[in-house]
């Protein structure tokens, strides 16, 4: 009579986690250098993104730099009224989602148009021409590229110049110095400025495609268009919807350096938007728990922002960060 002996399921389970567990040493060996690489990175984050986080309890303090945060005394939620309660509030939300808005909505599918046209020239030397012409603004801080704008925009600047040649005004006008004038501003020289380097992702996506597509597309008579709109586009839409839920995310970001440089005096109703804000009462005013208050509540929408637009992503097309 045989006896048959069972393993127990313990015993397997712990054969297999030790063998999991030594597949993954010698994995991690054979890519030590990768793995230093990517610590350095690590503790990178780290020190500068998580250390500083503790600082942010400032903003349910009455913090001032004299003494450690330790012993500034707890405040609660005060400066988060008081930011609520400020008569500013209104133009300074209006600004920020309405500058914000107007750029999600028309900046962010002009680099998709723009890849998908600069895909189809076929002069590799016109092609790289063009590259290069709208790249180059991104390389150029927005202090150079204010100073551009301002003498441009200048009642003696070409703006001017060429409206009046062509009869479209009778007398300059300072542009800078109207605040109506001032979102168009912004909208258009943020568009200017980024269109040709945000529409890098697109074209490197498009160049993933495989031509196999395009060639069968064509032998059945497809042209240009309806190759963009039936291949082109649906193999994109992964990169076109993780940028969107970035580009979401980001509704409460107005561009500070652009804003900063662009403001002044008498276009304020239009130009202060909540980085301005923050900047006025942490670093000129010294309310420093209070810009950390506004601060928080603008990273916890832009969360709340992140985590919707995520979720909509993912039940639409099946697509998401996380």
């Amino acid at each position: 009579m045989s006896v048959k002996v069972e393993t127990k399921p313990s015993t397997q389970q712990s054969r297999a986690g030790r063998s999991n567990i030594q597949v993954w040493v010698q994995k991690l060996i054979a890519q030590r250098y990768l793995q230093v690489m990517a610590l350095l990175g690590v503790a990178w984050m780290i020190v500068f993104n998580y250390i500083p986080m503790y600082g942010i309890i400032i903003a349910f303090k009455e913090f001032d730099i004299i003494r450690p945060i330790s012993a500034a005394p707890w405040v609660g939620f005060d400066h988060f009224k008081e930011f609520f309660e400020d008569d500013s509030l209104g133009y300074v939300i209006k600004n920020t989602i309405g500058m914000s808005l107007i750029k999600l909505v028309i900046g962010f599918p002009l680099p998709i148009l723009f890849a998908l046209l600069l895909n189809e020239l076929r002069s590799m030397v016109f092609k790289r021409w063009v590259q290069t012409i709208t790249y180059l603004p991104h390389f150029l801080s927005w202090v150079v590229l204010g100073g551009i704008m301002a003498t441009w925009l200048s009642d003696v600047g070409i703006v001017n110049k060429i409206l009046m040649a062509i009869n479209v005004i009778h007398e300059p006008i300072t542009y800078l110095a109207e605040p109506k004038y001032f979102w168009g501003i912004v909208i258009t020289s943020d568009i200017w400025k980024e269109l040709g380097w945000s529409a890098i992702i697109y074209l490197a996506a498009i160049s993933s495609i495989s031509p196999e597509l395009y060639e069968a597309a064509t032998i059945d008579g497809a042209g240009r268009g309806q190759k963009m709109w039936n291949i082109t586009l649906p193999s994109i839409k992964g990169t076109i919807s993780i940028l969107f839920i970035l580009a979401i995310s980001g509704v409460l970001n107005s561009n500070f350096d652009q804003i900063l440089v662009l403001r002044n005096q008498l276009n304020e109703t239009s130009s202060n938007v909540i980085d301005v804000y923050v900047y006025q009462a942490g670093l000129l005013s010294g309310r420093y728990s209070y810009a950390a208050a506004v601060g928080l509540i603008k990273s916890v929408i832009a969360l709340i922002l992140l985590l919707g637009a995520n979720g909509i992503t993912k039940r639409l097309n099946n697509t998401s960060l996380f």
